[in-house]
C-alpha cells in the first residue's frame, strides 16, 4: 500500500467508530499519532541516501517528538505497523523501535510494546492481524501473538499466544478461544 492508502485505511478505521472529518483531523490525538508515523515511516524506509535523509529526518524527528510529548504515543518510524491502525485513546502508548503490528490492530491506552528476555530469547514482539490490546497491558519478549487475539486490560504477556485467544492477567494466561471480535 502506499502512504496515502495507509493514511486512508487509519482514517476509515476512526471512522467506522462514529467520528465527523473535523473531530478526527483535529481533535483525535491517536490519528495525529498514527499520521505522524506514517509520513515518518515513508522517508524512513524510502530515503537511501544519507545526506539527503539526515537533511529530512532533522525536522521529522522534531515533528515526532512534538507529537510524541502532546498525545503520550511513541510510535517510532522505524516500526513496522499495517494498514487499519486504531488507537482508541492516547497517552502512554510506547512501542521499540523493532514493533511489528499486523493489519487491522486496536491498542488502547498505557500500551506498552517492548523488549525483554535474555540472550537467544531477547527481542520483541510480533503482533499478527486483528489483533486487541486493551488498556495497560504490556507485550514483551521475542514471542508472536497471532491473528484475531484479544489482551485483556492490565495483562503482561511473555509468551506466544495462539490465533483467536483471549489472553488476561499477569502474567497472562489463556482463559478463552472467542477471539477479538466485536473489539475490533
Amino acid at each position: 500500500m502506499t502512504v496515502l492508502q495507509l493514511i486512508h485505511s487509519d482514517y476509515s478505521r476512526y471512522k467506522k467508530y462514529g467520528s465527523n472529518f473535523f473531530v478526527i483531523l483535529f481533535l483525535t490525538q491517536g490519528f495525529w499519532a498514527s499520521f505522524q508515523y506514517r509520513i515518518a515511516s515513508f522517508f524512513y524506509k524510502k530515503v537511501k541516501f544519507r545526506p539527503l535523509k539526515i537533511f529530512i529526518f532533522i525536522p521529522l524527528y522534531f515533528w515526532q517528538k512534538f507529537i510524541e510529548i502532546i498525545t503520550g504515543i511513541s510510535l517510532p518510524p522505524s516500526a513496522t505497523v499495517g494498514h487499519s491502525f486504531y488507537i482508541g485513546h492516547h497517552g502512554g502508548i510506547i512501542l521499540n523501535s523493532e514493533t511489528v503490528i499486523g493489519n487491522n490492530c486496536n491498542i488502547s491506552q498505557g500500551v506498552t510494546i517492548g523488549v525483554s528476555g535474555l540472550e537467544e530469547k531477547r527481542g520483541v514482539p510480533i503482533i499478527g492481524n486483528n489483533v486487541y490490546i486493551g488498556a495497560n497491558s504490556v507485550v514483551a519478549g521475542k514471542i508472536k501473538i497471532g491473528d484475531n487475539v484479544l489482551i485483556g486490560a492490565c495483562s503482561l504477556v511473555v509468551k506466544d499466544a495462539e490465533d483467536n485467544s483471549v489472553l488476561l492477567g499477569v502474567p497472562a494466561v489463556k482463559i478463552s478461544e472467542k477471539s477479538s471480535k466485536g473489539y475490533i
